[in-house]
């Protein structure tokens, strides 16, 4: 009996571990889906959630699916559907935005927020273009799925929505990302860096001619009076 009991003992706690932690997971999964209120979604509402490094957006379609482009590098090393479907991590959307592979694909409310909290047709106060209809929107999400070219600034999941919403492939993040670049580049700080650093490789290299020191100096000026 003794011996009975000591050989079924481990496989009966496993049973009751494995149970104990599907018990937790289903309830944090009821939680995180309780956080989300669907009635608040109409069918081409424009969602917007903050990650990790930047914004990011989707198309409301209806019953709980969110349309949205993400990088994705799991395509392009993988067959497996049914890996490939499920909720993106940071790793493989940081590692699909490097290798510019992307898609626009349907996840849940959750899957799509990933933990943040959603704001719903926020950019209408900030894009002087009108909303399209809402069924006119989704039909747009929806006619785009499946592989795109990614591009951090020219073609991400901003100008996705814009253009499904508002009709305007636009990045309001990539126009404050290239004014800030601007503001840093073209700065009377840069300059003096960008002479200094000129002077000290001719230097350096025992160059320093009027020939060799004339480009230096002219870009600096350049920037200068760009700043």
């Amino acid at each position: 009996m003794n011996k009975m009991g000591v050989k079924h003992l481990p496989h009966t706690a496993i049973m009751f571990l494995y149970q104990l932690l599907n018990f937790f997971l289903v309830a944090s999964k009821e939680e995180e889906d309780s956080k989300y209120d669907l009635s608040l979604y109409k069918r081409g509402d424009l969602l917007e959630v903050p990650r990790t490094l930047f914004t990011h957006f989707g198309i409301y379609l209806g019953d709980n699916r969110v349309a949205h482009l993400i990088p994705d590098i799991l395509p392009a090393i993988s067959n497996s559907k049914s890996a490939i479907a499920k909720m993106v991590t940071n790793n493989r959307l940081l590692l699909g935005v490097i290798t510019k592979v992307a898609s626009v694909r349907v996840d849940s409310v959750v899957d799509f927020a990933y933990g943040s909290e959603i704001l719903i047709n926020h950019m209408d106060k900030v894009c002087r273009q009108p909303a399209l209809d809402g069924d006119e929107v989704a039909r747009r999400a929806e006619k785009l799925l499946g592989s795109v070219t990614y591009s951090l600034l020219w073609y991400n999941c901003e100008h996705y929505v814009m253009y499904c919403r508002y009709g305007m492939a636009i990045s309001y993040q990539t126009y404050q990302f290239c004014t800030t670049v601007r503001k840093i580049v073209f700065s009377r700080m840069s300059s003096y860096l960008t002479a200094l650093c000129g002077v000290g490789i001719l230097l350096y290299l025992g160059c320093v001619t009027p020939l060799t020191l004339l480009p230096t100096l002219l870009i600096s000026f350049t920037i200068w009076m760009a700043a």
